[in-house]
This record gives C-alpha cells, sequence and structure tokens, in this order.
C-alpha cells in the first residue's frame, strides 16, 4: 500500500478548526468563507483491483487511499484560499462530498476564514 504525503498547507493546521471558535485566541476579522474543491474519478485499474478487494473482504485500500489523497488536497487548497485572503485561522471547517456523475465526485473543504490574536 503507497501512501500519498499530505500537501503542504498555508496556515498551521492547529488553526484550522471544526469548531466556531479557537481556545486562546480572539477572533478580531471574520473574512468571509473559504474553500478547497478537488473533482476526481475513478481509475478503471484501481476499481478493478478494488472489486478484487471486495471478494475478500475489508478495507478497500485503493478507495482509501484515493479518498485520503483528494481530502488532503482540498483541505491544503482552503488553507492557500485562507492565506491569500490575509487570515490566520479557519473556523466551522468541514467537508462535503457530492457525486457529479458515476465514478466522478467532487471532495470540497470550506470554512470561515478569520484573523485571531491571542488573548
Amino acid at each position: 500500500m503507497s501512501t500519498y504525503p499530505p500537501p503542504q498547507v498555508a496556515l498551521h493546521p492547529a488553526a484550522i478548526t471544526t469548531a466556531l471558535e479557537l481556545p486562546g485566541y480572539r477572533i478580531v476579522q471574520n473574512l468571509g468563507v473559504v474553500r478547497g474543491i478537488v473533482v476526481r474519478s475513478r481509475n478503471v485499474f484501481a476499481t478493478i483491483g478494488a472489486g478484487l478487494q471486495t471478494l475478500v473482504g475489508g478495507d478497500i485500500t485503493l478507495f482509501t487511499e484515493l479518498c485520503e489523497k483528494t481530502r488532503q488536497d482540498s483541505f491544503a487548497m482552503m488553507s492557500l484560499h485562507a492565506s491569500q485572503m490575509g487570515a490566520n485561522a479557519v473556523i466551522a471547517f468541514r467537508y462535503d462530498a457530492n457525486e457529479i456523475m458515476q465514478g466522478v465526485t467532487e471532495v470540497l473543504a470550506y470554512g470561515t476564514a478569520v484573523i485571531v490574536e491571542k488573548i
């Protein structure tokens, strides 16, 4: 099983949270919604390999790796978008995924870009 190294994230990962606040910090400015969108399709060979993995059961590693890489990429893109807006943190971070057509999925990482200062 190969693993993909995570892409470079523009903001420190500790400054990105699913919460509505960042403990120890005060939000001084809300810069708006930021997002990172990745659209991926399944590789025909990976689909065949994953089909074979379903015969034995358990983790379907080919799809797990594809999903993880896609989420890492959308997270990094969202972080970069926030940094470009001048944010130093993102609150209310979430993922969303939609199937655009059979075998093609959009993964969206989004949140609210903010400027915080230490309390």
